[in-house]
């Protein structure tokens, strides 16, 4: 047996984030509240009662980041664009201001030979939808998502050519719909369970009809 083993030619180093994970700036240019604020906010639901308010700052302090990534040798960075920063109401009016913070962070990141990966969902889905629909218990949300989908599309794929649809799927439906330990926090039976999981995978429907041309995942 090697010792070791070569990493093909064509392997890309990179690393990834999630948007309510590293963007903090929560309250500001627009952005609307997230399940995972009200998550947070809620006493007893999170550790400390840590939050991701400010969390690394990076909506800030994107530039120190990508510098960070160039001397680390990183050639991709996957990161999430948060859904209610884009739309704070979920769906409706796009909000220029926290667009452009995405076209800042693509903008950067090719000037420094690093390639943007961009991920639709991490989990932090707009409270309005919440509220509104149940989340992904509602058929609407999904049909949201892909005029989310198609709007963010339109403005960043001349930059950007790597897509993906949602991240680790079973963390948003059963985590936040079965066991609870994620928002929204519901324990639903198997049977609303699996609608929800129903809703997740329509996504596909619209989010592919409009990046048939992409590299998508």
């Amino acid at each position: 047996m090697k010792p070791y083993y070569k990493f093909p030619k064509a392997f890309e180093w990179g690393c990834a984030t999630a948007s309510y994970q590293v963007e903090g700036a929560a309250h500001e240019d627009g952005r609307g509240p997230s399940i995972w604020d009200t998550f947070c906010q809620t006493p007893g639901r999170i550790a400390m009662d840590h939050t991701g308010d400010v969390a690394v700052d990076q909506y800030h302090r994107y530039k120190d980041d990508v510098q960070l990534m160039k001397w680390l040798g990183l050639k991709a960075y996957r990161f999430s664009v948060s859904w209610p920063r884009v739309f704070p109401d979920g769906r409706g009016k796009l909000n220029r201001k926290g667009l452009a913070y995405y076209d800042r962070l693509a903008d950067e990141l090719l000037a420094n030979g690093i390639e943007p990966w961009l991920t639709f969902f991490h989990w932090d889905l707009p409270q309005v939808l919440q509220d509104r629909f149940g989340g992904w218990e509602g058929r609407e949300t999904a049909e949201y998502f892909g005029e989310y989908v198609g709007q963010v599309t339109a403005h960043l794929s001349d930059r950007v050519t790597r897509f993906f649809t949602i991240n680790e799927f079973a963390c948003f439906t059963d985590a936040g719909y079965g066991s609870g330990t994620f928002p929204p926090g519901k324990q639903l039976p198997a049977k609303e369970r699996n609608q929800v999981r129903h809703h997740g995978v329509l996504v596909l429907q619209p989010y592919l009809a409009r990046m048939c041309s992409a590299r998508v995942s």
